[in-house]
C-alpha cells in the first residue's frame, strides 16, 4: 500500500479540494466557525465538503462545534469535543484505519496534534514512539508534561511555525524509526533551539500583563519582536484564570484544559476549541463584562 501524500491546513483556510489527490481524510481540523473577514461554517467547509464530495473518505476531529452531530449520522464522520478526547492521535486505531481502506491524500492540521496523527494514520493506526498519544494530549491541552522527544518537537514546530518542510520532515522522522541519528533530527533539534529566544522575549513580554478580576491581559505591539504567543497565554494564566493576548485587532483568549468555560459561546463563535479561541478585538469588552460581571468589580 502507497504511503499518502500529506497536506497541512487550518479549519479557515482549506486548500482547493480539486488539487487534492484520490480519497482524502481530514485529520484534527475543525469545521470553521463563524468569525470576521466573511469566514464561517458556509464559506469554506461547506464549499470544501461539497467539491470534494464522495472523495471525502473520512473526517476525524476533536473540537466542538453546533453540526457536529448533524454530520456524525455519516458514517465518514468521527466527529467528539475536546473533553471527549483531549487529542487527535488517541482516535485513530488499527480498526478505524483499516476500515476505511486505501487513501491518497491526509489533510491535517498544521499543530503537533495534526502531524501526530497524520503520522500513527500512515503507520496504520499504531503510535510512532510509545509516548506519542500522551505527549500530543499534553501538548495540544497544556497539561501534564510531554516527554523529551515530544516537547523537542513541540518547540521546534513552534520556532518554525510556517515551515511546511519541517513538518514533512518530523512526519518523516516518526514515521521511519525516529532516529536520533538522522538529518530530519538533526533538524528537528536545531529548530527547537532557535526557540530559546523566543521564550526569553516571550517572557519579557508577559512583564506587561495587568490584571482585571479574574483577566490577564497584554498586548503584542510592534516593538515587542517575535514572541511565542501560546507560551504568553499561559504565563499570563500564572495571574489569573483567564489570559488574554491582543495584537493587530484581534484577540486571543485561553483559560485551563479544565476550566469548564467556552469562550466560543461567550464570544459569539460558531464553534471551535472551548478553552482558547481568536476573536475580532471589538468582543472584547463583551468577554470582560462576561467573565468580571458588576456585581465581582463591586
Amino acid at each position: 500500500m502507497s504511503t499518502p501524500q500529506v497536506f497541512f491546513a487550518s479549519p479557515r483556510r482549506l486548500p482547493d479540494a480539486t488539487t487534492l489527490p484520490g480519497r482524502v481524510v481530514v485529520l484534527d481540523i475543525a469545521f470553521a466557525a463563524d468569525g470576521s473577514g466573511g469566514v464561517s461554517f458556509d464559506t469554506v467547509t461547506r464549499v470544501f465538503l461539497e467539491t470534494l464530495g464522495d472523495r471525502l473518505a473520512a473526517w476525524i476531529d476533536h473540537h466542538d462545534h453546533p453540526l457536529a452531530e448533524q454530520y456524525n449520522a455519516d458514517d465518514r464522520f468521527c466527529l467528539v469535543t475536546k473533553q471527549e478526547a483531549g487529542a487527535c492521535p488517541e482516535m485513530i486505531t488499527p480498526e478505524l484505519v483499516a476500515r476505511v481502506g486505501p487513501v491518497q491524500t491526509l489533510l491535517t492540521h498544521l499543530d503537533l496534534d495534526g502531524i501526530y496523527t497524520a503520522a500513527k494514520w500512515i503507520m496504520g493506526g499504531h503510535p510512532p514512539y510509545a509516548e506519542a498519544d500522551a505527549d500530543a494530549r499534553a501538548v495540544d491541552t497544556r497539561t501534564g508534561t510531554p516527554s523529551k522527544l515530544g516537547e523537542t518537537i513541540d518547540f521546534a514546530l513552534r520556532a518554525t511555525y510556517r515551515d511546511d518542510s519541517l513538518r514533512h520532515r518530523i512526519i518523516r522522522f516518526l514515521t521511519t524509526g525516529c532516529s536520533r541519528e538522522s538529518q530530519d533530527w538533526e533538524l528537528i533539534s536545531e529548530a527547537r533551539d532557535t526557540f530559546a529566544a523566543m521564550a526569553e522575549r516571550t517572557r519579557e513580554v508577559a512583564k506587561d500583563y495587568r490584571v482585571e478580576g479574574r483577566v490577564a491581559l497584554v498586548t503584542i505591539g510592534p516593538r515587542s519582536g517575535r514572541v511565542d504567543k501560546t507560551d504568553l497565554l499561559l504565563l499570563g494564566q500564572e495571574l489569573a484564570e483567564v489570559a488574554v493576548v491582543q495584537q493587530s485587532g484581534m484577540i486571543t483568549v485561553a483559560a485551563p484544559f479544565d476550566s469548564g468555560l467556552d469562550f466560543p459561546s461567550l464570544l459569539g463563535l460558531g464553534g471551535g476549541m472551548p478553552t482558547r479561541a481568536s476573536a475580532p478585538q471589538d468582543r472584547l469588552p463583551k468577554l470582560l463584562e462576561a467573565l468580571n460581571p458588576p456585581a465581582d468589580k463591586a
